[in-house]
């Protein structure tokens, strides 16, 4: 059984119109809360980024923000997070949240969340790390992902194991005993991010 104490959400630092993606990210921060694990997460106090680590906090559970210095303002950064770092700049941002989690979590979000996800998938498919990758596609926001995804195959632009590198769920509710369900990951390639 995998032993996950931390995970790095990507969402977005709006909260888009579908009033069930709030819902879903405060509920996430709840169920993170109630299992003791750490929220990592792109560090604003706005959108989704907002609700999710709010919604950790006020549950008791420890929340980890790393934001890039020229957001820090324009996404009003949770400064009263457990940890809370500013750096220099994205590449930074997103190497310091990969060192700080166990596994990924996406939910709904805009082309930063895109790029986030699609560079950490990236990553596994170069074998650069083994860590989880969970897709949630709540009322199908991310069908669109998945079908380029699958014509990218359809194009033998990939491999069909490309599928293979995320775990896609339909709620919430669905991430943790699914993560709870993976072997334990090697310690000595867990963290082997070049």
């Amino acid at each position: 059984m995998a032993h996950i104490n931390s995970i790095c959400v990507y969402c977005g630092s709006r909260p888009g119109r579908n009033g069930r993606f709030s819902k879903m990210a405060k509920e996430f921060g709840e169920l993170l809360a109630a299992e003791k694990i750490r929220l990592v997460y792109g560090g604003g106090n706005v959108g989704l980024m907002g609700v999710i680590a709010n919604s950790v906090m006020t549950a008791g559970g420890m929340v980890t923000g790393i934001i890039p210095q020229h957001l820090d303002e324009e996404e009003v950064g949770l400064k009263d997070a457990t940890d809370f770092y500013v750096v220099d700049n994205m590449h930074d941002r997103k190497r310091m949240m990969f060192d700080h989690s166990d596994a990924f979590v996406a939910l709904p979000g805009s082309i930063g969340t895109l790029d986030e996800t699609i560079e950490v998938i990236t990553w596994k498919q170069l074998q650069l790390h083994a860590k989880p990758i969970v897709i949630v596609n709540v009322d199908g926001y991310w069908d669109p992902l998945l079908t380029l995804i699958d014509n990218c195959i359809t194009e033998e632009f990939t491999s069909p194991a490309t599928r293979g590198l995320f775990h896609v769920v339909s709620s919430v509710t669905e991430v943790v005993p699914y993560l709870k369900s993976l072997p334990e990951i090697n310690q000595e390639t867990k963290n082997t991010l070049i």
